[in-house]
């Protein structure tokens, strides 16, 4: 039996593509939605973008036939779009019917109470809402074509024990046959030694030859970073091949994403020329009330933003390969380096419509980014650009999204099948131990 799934406006806005995914299904678009997305049709933001593709999906499937009677959509399921006749009617006293909210789920009450037979159910990203929906007795469930939990989430590192031999080989010959046993293209191996954890070899799983291959690490470091545990080697190995053309770095505070990212960015662009330029940007959301509006160029405005970036390139450069950084220059790092065009930093506001070609991509506080926008950010990778992605999944900023549906972990999931993309979670702090302390405790 066909399901008919009422939508709400926050459905629409999270994702404009959203009548296209419900199969066979019948999607009921209340009319006052409709109203709703015109207040948000003129916004600049994501939310005004999204407003806006869901008015041109209608446009062209109204050509179709009446959105009144129903068009087909999507994989043969229908689109109808309900005039909100008499449905006010159906909600309790209690509930204010001049109310948006209140109409719109005035529509899936009507709905099952014309069709009892039929299984009727109310999506919206609202939380009042679908408890309101609930106590009406009207099933409702949460928007999350996407979701999947952090438990779940792709790890790309895999432990093995298995007997001291089989960890002298791998050291002596630099390869080890493996079967895949579930391991995917690029995932990580610890060979480790089962009778003594502490005796162990970290590879990388070669499907093209089904074996376990070496990292490529330099001894040396990148620009004086070395890894400190086996999960930063791993992460340096995908960020140093050029034959990985995505890589996902997921960690807790202090784990050092963006520091490893920036150093091997400032390797790949300046030591050896492989890119033409190192871009680095983030999302802007504040932590706490945001600051207002900052006077200046769009440079003087980006700092503050920025300057966590800032702060990892000025650490990486003074840094020297020595055990403790050097006395910082009286010049920015940063600002020497931008000049000389090796480093662009900006917002990620303005890459709509660019084509990045043979650029190092760092897009750092990602999982603030949701599915759409992050597809529109890959999608801008020209011929020989890599992306790399950073984030901590339970640090979320954006209040559309959360840990188990934002971008970050979209990319995670949907790419972990792929030749050319890498991941690592990376689980323990090295900022500091005071550092790792308090994202443990607090």
């Amino acid at each position: 039996m066909k399901k008919t799934f009422v939508l709400d406006t926050s459905v629409i806005l999270f994702d404009p593509q959203c009548i296209f995914k419900f199969d066979d299904n019948i999607v009921v678009v209340p009319i006052t939605t409709l109203e709703e997305m015109d207040r948000f049709k003129k916004d600049l933001t994501e939310i005004g973008r999204n407003a806006r593709h869901f008015a041109r999906y209608l446009d062209e499937i109204r050509k179709r036939g009446s959105l009144a009677n129903g068009v087909e959509v999507g994989k043969k399921g229908t689109l109808i779009i309900d005039l909100f006749r008499d449905s006010e009617k159906c909600l309790p006293s209690d509930f204010n019917p001049e109310k948006n909210d209140h109409k719109i789920l005035s529509v899936a009450l009507k709905i099952k109470q014309d069709k009892p037979n039929n299984a009727v159910v109310f999506v919206t990203k609202d939380v009042n809402l679908r408890v309101k929906a609930d106590a009406l007795g009207v099933v409702s469930v949460d928007y999350e074509p996407s979701r999947v939990t952090l438990e779940e989430l792709y790890t790309g590192l895999s432990t093995f024990d298995v007997p001291r031999t089989v960890v002298d080989n791998f050291i002596a010959e630099k390869r080890y046959p493996i079967q895949s046993g579930g391991l995917l293209p690029n995932s990580y191996v610890i060979l480790r030694d089962q009778h003594d954890p502490n005796y162990f070899v970290a590879g990388r799983f070669s499907s093209a030859t089904q074996e376990m291959i070496p990292l490529k690490v330099p001894e040396q470091g990148v620009w004086g970073v070395k890894p400190r545990n086996v999960e930063q080697a791993c992460i340096l190995d995908a960020l140093l091949d050029d034959s990985v053309s995505l890589v996902s770095l997921v960690g807790k505070a202090g784990t050092g994403k963006t520091l490893l990212a920036l150093a091997c960015g400032l390797q790949k662009t300046i030591d050896e020329g492989k890119y033409q330029k190192l871009l680095v940007s983030r999302p802007i959301f504040p932590l706490g009330k945001d600051i207002g509006y900052l006077p200046g160029e769009i440079e003087e405005k980006l700092n503050p933003w920025m300057q966590p970036i800032f702060d990892n390139v000025d650490y990486i450069v003074s840094f020297s390969g020595g055990e403790k950084p050097q006395k910082r220059p009286s010049r920015r790092a940063w600002q020497e380096l931008i000049n000389q065009g090796m480093l662009q930093i900006e917002p990620l506001t303005y890459i709509r419509g660019r084509s990045l070609a043979y650029q190092y991509l760092i897009v750092d506080e990602s999982q603030n980014l949701t599915p759409h926008e992050i597809k529109t950010i890959i999608t801008r990778a020209g011929e020989g650009t890599k992306v790399v992605l950073t984030g901590d999944c339970y640090q979320i900023d954006n209040p559309y999204i959360d840990s188990s549906n934002n971008g970050l972990t979209y990319v995670v999931e949907r790419f972990k099948n792929e030749q050319i993309s890498g991941h690592v979670t990376l689980s323990k702090g090295e900022r500091s131990q005071l550092a790792e302390l308090a994202t443990n405790l607090l």
